[in-house]
């Protein structure tokens, strides 16, 4: 049944008054809105039909002044008379416009007002213009022959009869809307005194009903006192309330002070006769099963067990001593270790235990009809002297109320001083016994004494043997660990041996990569100005020429990031920077990398993505796409014909192999580079993927190549928790298969993992795509490099060169030089710091980093703080482009980082950037 509403005597005057406040509210808005709307229709009679007179007087105003202008202009001959005449020929078209506009809601009035226009146009043409322009030609007998007639006369008198029928309109229209707004008053005051009646009527309805609502209630309440007070102590009556407000929290706190009063009688009784039924026991089963008895038939319990604590080898054991309603002994277990299921944590604890939410294996209760499963377990302790010395458990048909665990509560509360005095006479009884026992078994133990001595004498021998085996093995123990100690001093050494030599070959990598860059610098530079022959002076020959050692200079650049690539990666300083990467833009960037490849060598590109692929994967998007990168350009490079296709799909969750499974990803990643090209034969599979190897020597003769892209890509792959799978047939051509996880969660430790990559591929590979794929078709668009005018940025801008090379110097001055920029030259920061100080200030510095003397970084800073020059703009130019050297050169004072050799298009674009801020 749902829970009443209450409602309260403060809610219901409340209420009351709330109700007649709405009413009065509801009338006064009712009353506002029918003024508001008298008010307006009042406005508008005012407003409008003034308006409306107003302007018709002054539209005949302006006619009689264009009337009276005319004829004195007749009358006397001078101009003077016409400017009243020309300023009204103007203005009376404006009050007619406007009074038109005003009478837009009555289409009659409106008629009657092009009537009247077009009797003022008719007077104007037929009587005003031709009667000033006689007399402006001074033809004197003309006009008195038209004032003969005079036409314009009847032309005035319509206009003014009509004008007259005009305002007798308007003047009974708004006779007739003050006629309206009369009536309706009259409405809003019979309206008014009705809803007076109604609000009055309302409050007295609702003082009556509170009234009888609240007077009803108390006689109520009053007359089921008085029968309780007169039954002589019978509290059985109760007092019965319906409505829900405070005389009914009255009601219930007096029934609630009732039942507690019966309910402590009925305690006080049950105690007294609990505390006197176990007197004269001498046991404690016979104390035991008298008191579950007694309890149960207070409580209506319906089973019971009692357990008593008992001491043996394994510490305080509770053993049942009686049990009520049991079957064949099979209530409950036997015994309980402390801790042990709800008896022993009852007794760890000292703590009552009450559960309701019995389980369906809990211990049936038997009546001779059959088996029931009690609704209610009580657990409760025995206690004497802070000690539990028993455990009570009673089971019932229904839930154990508060009164009767307080009942029980206070039984057992004097319980434990009874159960305490039985066991200690049941103690006395059985040591009296043991001690006899005991006599008879000290005069068998002497005997065996002696046997023990003679044994004891043995062993003590035995053990003096094993004492002095026991010392040798702890010397050679010694001397082996001496040995150990020694190895790993050796290969400590051989550690650090290791170290120094990584730290020696990348030193050496890095210095041989400025010594390899600067001069490439010179020949990318000098080669792409020949190409661009700007001047005409090369024959196409020549310009092939230095194509050739262009496209030759970036191979060899490639080539030494290749290797500087492979040498962070074995030496472990290659970082991985994990972020967001959009998968749904792959499609877009290889077909914009590879189409004009595909185009040039009359090879088709397919792309092919599935739609479960997500939009967004957790990896470095860098090393991934030069691991796509790579696998592009040598299908591209060892397909003559055919296509290439790239596959991206997502391995199925059902398809992830075990080792797969370790990994902490959101999704796994399966991306399939294949082409129809020469193939790999299967025994070079492996081989393929180690440093500057290729299938085999005629590979590297026909196609070229250095071999470390695969190597490259398989260390990248590995890095980013993946590996590269391949699976190729000599002249049908090769697929290469990258297996990546999305690391949301962070980089994974590749040994750890430890797959196995042969049975991981095939385990994913002999899988069919369930994902349904689309294939992505792109119109194959070559992308042509744009040129950009910089002659209004770069033309007559100082740039100072500081570098150690001629070459580099002489390339980037006639390259700069053509922009038309004033190029000056240093050789060391010594110089520059030298000719900054005697020379005009520059608008831009181009500095190298390794030079003689003073390096770059010590011009930068010296530059920044000696000079004060903070806001000049100095890039950094160095073909030393190892790890954090951006980092070194924007700390010690750079502007920007540009790593040798030169791009062009690159350093007009930060030099622009640079000069324009």
């Amino acid at each position: 049944m749902e829970k009443k509403m209450r409602f309260g005597i403060k809610s219901k005057i409340i209420i009351g008054y709330l109700i007649v406040i709405v009413c009065l509210f509801i009338a006064f808005i009712v009353l506002n809105s029918q003024i508001s709307s008298l008010q307006k229709e009042r406005n508008f009679i005012i407003d409008h039909d003034i308006e409306v007179h107003d302007l018709t007087n002054r539209i005949e105003k302006h006619l009689l002044d264009m009337e009276t202008g005319q004829r004195g202009y007749i009358i006397t001959g001078e101009a003077s008379y016409l400017e009243p005449y020309n300023s009204a020929a103007t203005s009376w078209e404006k009050d007619y416009n406007a009074l038109y506009q005003l009478l837009n809601n009555n289409p009659n009035q409106q008629e009657k007002l092009e009537k009247i226009k077009g009797s003022i146009q008719d007077w104007i043409e037929a009587a005003g213009e031709p009667t000033i322009a006689l007399k402006k030609e001074n033809n004197t007998k003309e006009l008195q022959q038209f004032f003969e007639k005079d036409p314009g006369r009847q032309y005035m008198d319509d206009i003014r009869s009509q004008f007259t029928s005009f305002r007798n309109v308007e003047k009974k229209s708004t006779e007739t809307r003050a006629t309206e707004l009369d009536e309706k008053n009259q409405k809003i005051k019979i309206g008014l005194y009705g809803l007076l009646l109604f609000v009055t009527l309302i409050s007295l309805a609702i003082a009556i009903v509170l009234s009888n609502s609240i007077v009803n209630t108390i006689k109520e309440v009053t007359q089921t006192i008085k029968r309780i007070t007169a039954s002589k102590g019978e509290l059985k009556g109760r007092i019965k309330v319906r409505s829900n407000d405070e005389i009914k929290d009255l009601g219930l706190a007096t029934n609630a002070l009732l039942e507690n009063i019966e309910e402590r009688n009925w305690l006080q009784t049950n105690i007294a006769h609990a505390v006197t039924m176990y007197q004269g026991i001498a046991s404690v089963d016979k104390l035991a099963e008298k008191f579950l008895f007694t309890v149960s038939e207070m409580t209506q319990a319906s089973f019971g067990a009692f357990y008593v604590r008992e001491e043996n080898d394994k510490g305080n054991l509770f053993v049942k001593q009686a049990a009520f309603a049991d079957r064949k002994g099979d209530a409950g277990r036997e015994s309980f270790l402390i801790g042990e299921g709800l008896i022993g944590q009852a007794a760890l604890e000292k703590r009552t235990f009450v559960i309701n939410d019995v389980p369906d294996t809990y211990q049936l209760i038997t009546s001779g009809l059959g088996d029931v499963k009690p609704k209610s377990i009580f657990i409760v302790p025995v206690l004497f002297e802070d000690e539990v010395i028993a455990v009570i458990e009673l089971a019932s048909l229904h839930e154990f109320t508060v009164l009767e665990q307080e009942l029980i509560s206070q039984v057992i509360e004097t319980f434990g001083l009874t159960i305490n005095g039985v066991i200690r006479r049941m103690e006395i009884a059985r040591l009296l016994k043991e001690s006899q026992a005991m006599t008879e078994e000290l005069q068998a133990q002497s005997e065996e004494l002696q046997t023990q001595s003679e044994e004891l004498q043995m062993q003590s021998e035995e053990l003096r043997m094993i004492n002095e085996q026991l010392e040798e093995r702890t010397k050679d123990a010694e001397e082996k660990s001496f040995e150990l100690e020694a190895a790993k001093e050796d290969l400590e050494e051989k550690a650090h041996q290791l170290e120094l030599n990584s730290q020696y070959k990348s030193e050496f990598l890095a210095n041989m990569s400025h010594e390899l860059r600067t001069p490439l610098n010179s020949i990318l530079i000098l080669s792409e100005m020949l190409e661009e022959n700007a001047a005409k002076t090369l024959s196409e020959d020549e310009e092939e020429y230095a194509r050739i050692i262009h496209s030759s200079g970036k191979d060899l650049l490639a080539l030494i990031n290749d290797i500087l690539d492979l040498s962070k990666v074995e030496s472990g300083k290659l970082d991985i920077l994990l972020a967001e990467m959009n998968m749904s833009e792959l499609p877009d960037q290889i077909e914009r990398n590879f189409s004009h490849v595909a185009e040039q060598k009359n090879v088709q590109l397919k792309i092919n993505k599935a739609q479960d692929v997500p939009d967004i994967i957790h990896t470095d998007e860098k090393r991934f796409q030069q691991i796509v990168k790579n696998l592009l350009s040598n299908a591209f490079k060892f397909t003559e014909s055919g296509s290439v296709t790239v596959s991206i799909q997502r391995v199925a969750d059902h398809r992830l192999t075990t080792a797969m499974r370790t990994v902490d990803t959101d999704c796994w990643l399966k991306i399939a580079v294949a082409d129809t090209g020469i193939g790999i034969p299967k025994e070079k599979h492996q081989l393929i993927f180690e440093a500057f190897q290729q299938a085999d020597g005629a590979t590297v003769r026909k196609y070229g190549g250095t071999g470390l892209g695969l190597s490259i890509c398989s260390e990248f792959a590995k890095l980013l928790g993946g590996w590269i799978s391949l699976s190729s047939e000599v002249g049908k051509g090769s697929t290469f298969t990258l297996y990546l996880p999305s690391l949301s969660n962070g980089l994974i430790d590749y040994e750890k993992v430890n797959f196995a990559y042969e049975e991981v591929a095939v385990s994913v590979e002999e899988a069919e795509p369930e994902a349904e794929i689309t294939e992505i078709d792109h119109p194959v668009q070559p992308v042509e490099p744009s040129l950009q005018d910089d002659e209004n940025v770069f033309q007559d801008k100082r740039v100072l060169i500081v570098d150690d090379d001629q070459r580099n110097i002489f390339a980037l001055k006639t390259a700069l030089a053509k922009q038309g920029m004033t190029i000056m030259t240093a050789h060391n920061g010594i110089e520059c710091l030298e000719m900054m100080e005697n020379s005009e200030p520059f608008d831009l510095i181009l500095m190298d980093i390794m030079m003689p003397q003073m390096d770059g970084y010590e011009a930068m800073q010296k530059i920044r703080g000696e000079l004060k020059l903070v806001d000049l703009p100095i890039i950094a130019l160095t073909a030393k482009a190892m790890k954090n050297d951006r980092e070194k050169c924007l700390e010690a004072g750079a502007s920007d980082y540009i790593s040798k050799p030169l791009d062009l298009n690159q350093l007009f674009s930060v030099m622009r950037v640079w000069l324009v801020n």
